[in-house]
């Protein structure tokens, strides 16, 4: 069996998928591997028509995909500590009426972003233009845009391009909900049956804890799509964003998906959840 799959260049997906991607998960599917921008996958994912078979997308979109798309319960990204971040040029910046950039209008980190605007941006900020999240730093540094909703490593590079944290949607989410932070996910499609999706699972768990038993093996497959990123980013971006949840969303996993989805509909920002929405075969 050969299936299509879709997801970024980043370590944390190279480092995840290295195993299964290179045929060492016993039993597991062959993948054809496409490497895409969430904002790409995302669309693909909502239009359901590209060909993938598997794709790594953003929570937010969840809402939009879930009748073709089954979520699996490993593979994604969710933690603690790891929500996307504000950035301006201005310590302070007050965001009203402010051009903001952000990697994709389907992105969690942009709905954790209109959650957190919603409550602390009177009147709401101005114009939001969507960048490939690698442009949006030397976007905010060089005055395209007011501010920039940065993810991934940009944690830990902001301070060379000179900018300032203005807010962390992270720690709004978890002082506010106590719940971990719903990033990235992995979705398949149903049509592929109940033995195929559960197989899915099975393989991405395995590559996963694979690579946490020999993390020396990931490092030529995640530093060849690193964008030339410092080795020691590219260890605490997979540090950060390949944790417990990775491997099995579990009750908390599932708890905070369910959070920010229903906090969302609640909101009118997204479409609301059947009952049976993220149930897994």
């Amino acid at each position: 069996m050969q299936l299509k799959i879709a997801y970024s260049p980043c370590p944390n997906d190279t480092f995840v998928f290295d195993a299964w991607a290179h045929g060492r998960v016993p039993g597991a599917p062959h993948l054809d591997v496409t490497f895409a921008d969430i904002d790409v996958t995302n669309g693909w994912a909502e239009g359901g028509t590209d060909g993938h078979d598997v794709l790594k997308v953003s929570y937010a979109v969840l809402p939009w995909i879930l009748d073709e798309y089954a979520l699996l319960p490993c593979g994604g990204a969710l933690g603690r500590g790891c929500g996307p971040l504000v950035l301006t040029r201005e310590p302070g910046l007050d965001l009203r009426g402010k051009t903001v950039a952000v990697p994709s209008e389907r992105s969690t980190a942009y709905l954790l972003f209109r959650l957190w605007a919603a409550e602390t941006v009177p009147g709401g900020v101005g114009e939001v233009v969507v960048l490939p999240f690698h442009e949006i730093m030397p976007a905010v540094r060089d005055g395209k845009v007011d501010a920039g909703l940065v993810i991934h490593e940009a944690r830990f590079t902001y301070g060379s391009y000179g900018l300032h944290r203005l807010a962390d949607m992270g720690e709004h989410w978890e002082s506010t909900t106590g719940l971990p932070i719903p990033l990235g996910a992995i979705v398949a499609r149903r049509s592929l049956g109940a033995d195929t999706l559960r197989l899915l699972a099975d393989s991405a768990r395995a590559s996963v804890r694979m690579a946490w038993d020999d993390p020396a093996a990931s490092r030529p497959y995640v530093m060849e799509h690193a964008q030339e990123m410092d080795p020691k980013v590219a260890d605490q971006h997979i540090g950060l964003y390949v944790n417990e949840f990775t491997a099995d969303l579990g009750e908390d996993g599932y708890a905070a998906v369910r959070g920010l989805l229903t906090r969302a509909a609640a909101e009118g920002l997204v479409p609301p959840l059947g009952p049976d929405a993220l149930s897994f075969p």
